[in-house]
């Protein structure tokens, strides 16, 4: 299928995108990933329903041929969280103990998904991480400048060059969110409900959940009823980080408890109180 000039995506790709790709021009509204929002935003047509459906299949193609024999432990929380607040902090160290073993994977955003991908990106390196924190800070969220949030950023990628490899699974539905550049691979789908589904299934050595609002309420209980119905062998951790947050904030805990008692999804359910408690839980399996 010959790509449409008026098409910015290749929808017969063979390989994930890198950060490069997607932030591939000075100013970030003249880079692939506004340029691919903006289509993605504008009149359906059929020509277009058909490329957007033939793109996240060839990223899905892609994405099983990337993760090979790697083992993947997932990252979701806060989309909202800036690079100068502690909870960024933790979810770098988070995502840096978690790297030492295990790929990150994330939703490839802003926040506590940046975060983690930073940390897994600099887990070979975690003398690093404070030198690396201390630089995002000065720009700590991407408003109103994607170009100065993404800026910084990109200059601490050429400072590390040689980070271990990470995962990132953004959307475009959420276009107005521009993706983090830690990941090195970024699987980036057009439809949302595909994407989530995928980021799910692909943390086979289980997710960490870091507190979060309706969308990462939405993964827990997404991931809760794939563990439901699994078989013990293919249950995945769950591991929630935050006891008063997810008790009373917003008390999923107590709903998760119930839905996993007598399944064998059960032993496998975790309330923790710190990232570090999170990341021994998962380094055990």
């Amino acid at each position: 299928m010959a790509q449409r000039r008026d098409v910015p995506v290749d929808p017969t790709r063979r390989t994930l995108y890198t950060p490069g790709e997607l932030y591939d021009a000075a100013a970030y509204d003249d880079t692939l990933d506004a340029r691919a929002y903006r289509w993605a935003a504008a009149p359906r047509t059929p020509e277009a329903a058909l490329c957007r459906a033939l793109h996240d299949h060839a990223i899905d193609v892609a994405l099983e041929r990337w993760i090979g024999h790697r083992r993947l432990v997932g990252v979701m929380g806060g989309h909202g969280i800036e690079r100068d607040e502690p909870a960024y902090a933790d979810a770098a160290r988070l995502g840096a103990l978690l790297g030492a073993s295990h790929v990150v994977a994330t939703g490839g955003g802003p926040g506590a998904m940046e975060a983690a991908n930073l940390g897994g990106y600099l887990s070979g390196r975690p003398d690093a991480l404070e030198e690396a924190l201390a630089l995002l800070a000065t720009v700590p969220t991407f408003r109103p400048s994607v170009d100065a949030w993404a800026r910084v950023a990109l200059e601490l990628l050429a400072q590390h060059p040689d980070g271990a490899p990470g995962l990132g699974i953004p959307t475009w539905h959420y276009g107005h969110e521009p993706p983090n550049v830690f990941a090195t691979a970024i699987a980036k789908y057009f439809r949302n409900s595909q994407r989530e589904a995928i980021l799910l299934e692909v943390c086979d050595a289980g997710i960490v959940f870091l507190p979060g609002l309706a969308g990462t309420v939405q993964e827990v209980f997404q991931d809760a009823c794939e563990n439901f119905y699994a078989a013990e062998s293919a249950v995945a951790p769950m591991v929630l980080v935050g006891a008063t947050y997810w008790t009373r904030t917003l008390p999923a805990w107590p709903l998760l408890q119930a839905l996993a008692r007598g399944r064998a999804m059960e032993r496998h359910v975790h309330l923790v109180e710190s990232v570090d408690e999170a990341a021994e839980l998962i380094s055990a399996t």
